[in-house]
């Protein structure tokens, strides 16, 4: 103990890695004890760790992440003994991609417990070989040049150099921050690459560059990691090469898998669920949409709010819990819990507004449709078109999230309130379903509910098939519905026959060049009638195939 103990005095130098005496002392504490020593040393030459581990191996405990931020690699070398004449193991070069190390070095001794060679190796810039890394040949140990830190230093310019600037870590030059997107499932490969596309749009939604993409197929996904250990090596040495700080899984992932998949890789790990509560945390505007959104994410935040030992509870009382009082946990907890609270309440008393702004319609007697459907399929566009509004519209998913209710004239003397809600997406999360309550209510007064789908869309019909599923489950199945393909101009004369048998019922229309808004605009009002002390107008005249007035 107290040789291991000296080591941690000594200044080990940048060229060359050590000095001689320095490299036997290090032969002679592993050789005495009969176990592997191993020093992880800044780039001043302070050991920052002294590791002893087993004969055959070392284990590196969690790392401060502090300087991650600061650059790509962690500024620490690792310098290590072998046992044997074994050069660097797999073991070692896993440690140095997922520790993003400047360097790892073995010293083997003989069985005098003298040093012989040396074996280095150290990580590679995108695009320098085939391997992200490169293994140097063998040295004698008192023969080794190498400066250490101007070879970090170098490749850390290298890693952050992107089109000839640099970048900072984690970022594209656009300012934008790099992600890695993951799929994992036993789907077939077609499949997850469409539900992976999907992912890579509400990336580019969130403000996010998409840097590389990977995509496994397991028979079961490991509960654990999702992936072996060797595919997230493989997505390490992608994240490193592209410069990328966050893993994007295509999927809901528990606490603990985040929390593990954080520790072994080192990089900021969210789920699909995390990116749309992102999504929807920047577009929100009013101050239901907030609420809405902030009540989803702490909804979301609460279960993941855990820590490996619940013995320092102070809540439950009794022999052992008495104590000083909460512990920061707790007092997270607590203040989620009470903020959720008063969320609720303010949400209730939101949904009563709405309600009444729904009565009063109902006492007009206007019928009322709304438009559903897939986000980014054109709602807004084709409220916009047919009113004549200038509701925010853009082709991104999730541009609008509040609802909005226009009052629409026709030429043959009948009304409707033409409803625009928040879109849909597979896999929507239970989250957002709740919190956003009070928007989704606007669909159970619709006397019809107009189903819009992107015609332009490779998976228009598993997305059509996501829309019917979200709407049974929220029991609003039997309301009246006209299904519509939307951006009609935008497919391809190939493909129109064929969009037209997998959907017979179809009312194709283009919302941007007002094509088929005249038979739209029929079947809507051949679906609706007056309601009480509105005048019917009786069928239908040749004229009345477009709005005259909008407010």
């Amino acid at each position: 103990m107290r040789a291991l103990e000296r080591l941690g005095t000594r200044r080990y130098p940048s060229v060359g890695g050590y000095t001689p005496d320095q490299a036997r002392e290090l032969a002679a504490i592993a050789y005495g004890i009969g176990r592997q020593v191993g020093l992880l040393l800044d780039r001043k030459g302070r050991p920052a760790l002294i590791l002893v581990g087993t004969p055959k191996g070392i284990l590196i405990p969690e790392l401060d992440r502090a300087r991650l931020g600061a650059g790509r690699l962690r500024g620490l070398r690792l310098l290590h003994v072998h046992l044997t004449d074994e050069g660097l193991t797999e073991e070692d070069l896993t440690d140095m991609l997922f520790l993003r190390l400047d360097s790892v070095a073995a010293l083997t001794v003989n069985q005098l417990a003298q040093p012989v060679k040396l074996h280095i190796a150290h990580l590679l810039p995108p695009g320098a070989g085939d391997a992200p890394y490169d293994i140097l040949p063998p040295l004698p140990f008192d023969k080794v040049e190498e400066d250490f830190n101007a070879l970090a230093t170098a490749l850390e310019e290298e890693l952050a150099r992107e089109g000839g600037k640099l970048a900072a870590p984690g970022t594209a030059p656009s300012g934008r921050e790099k992600a890695v997107l993951v799929s994992v499932a036993s789907s077939p490969r077609p499949v997850q690459e469409a539900s992976l596309d999907e992912l890579a749009a509400l990336a580019d939604t969130a403000g996010l560059d998409v840097a590389e993409t990977v995509v496994q197929r397991v028979a079961t996904v490991n509960p654990k990691f999702i992936l072996g250990k060797g595919k997230l090596a493989e997505i390490e040495v992608a994240a490193l090469r592209c410069g990328a700080s966050l893993l994007v899984f295509d999927g809901e992932l528990s606490p603990s898998q985040i929390r593990n998949l954080t520790e072994v890789t080192q990089l900021r790990v969210i789920d699909r669920t995390q990116l749309i509560l992102d999504i929807f945390a920047q577009h929100a505007a009013t101050r239901s949409g907030k609420l809405q959104v902030e009540m989803a994410q702490l909804k979301y935040l609460q279960p993941r709010l855990v820590r490996q030992d619940r013995a320092m509870s102070r809540l439950m009382g009794g022999i052992g819990g008495r104590g000083p009082g909460e512990t920061k946990l707790e007092v997270d907890r607590r203040r989620i819990r009470e903020r959720i609270g008063r969320i609720k309440d303010e949400l209730k008393n939101l949904r009563k507004r709405r309600a009444a702004a729904r009565a009063g319609r109902a006492r007009a007697g206007l019928p009322i449709v709304s438009l559903v459907g897939y986000t980014n399929a054109g709602k807004s566009t084709l409220l916009n078109t047919l009113t004549g509004s200038a509701v925010l519209a853009e082709n991104r998913l999730f541009a609008t999230l509040d609802p909005t209710s226009r009052r629409l004239r026709f030429p043959c003397d009948r009304e409707i309130i033409l409803t625009d809600t928040v879109g849909f997406i597979r896999e929507l999360p239970k989250e957002l379903k709740e919190a956003f309550r009070a928007t989704l209510e606007e669909l159970e007064a619709a006397d019809l509910l107009v189903a819009v789908a992107d015609a332009s869309h490779p998976e228009v019909e598993n997305q059509a098939t996501a829309v019917a599923e979200i709407l049974r489950e929220m029991d609003l199945a039997d309301i009246p519905r006209i299904f519509v393909l939307n951006k009609w101009d935008a497919v391809p004369n190939d493909l129109k026959t064929t969009l037209k048998n997998a959907f017979p019922e179809a009312i194709t229309v283009s919302a941007r060049s007002r094509e088929g808004l005249g038979y739209l605009t029929d079947a809507i009002l051949s679906k609706v009638r007056p309601g009480p002390g509105v005048r019917d107008s009786g069928p239908l005249p040749s004229s009345c195939d477009a709005p005259v007035e909008a407010s």
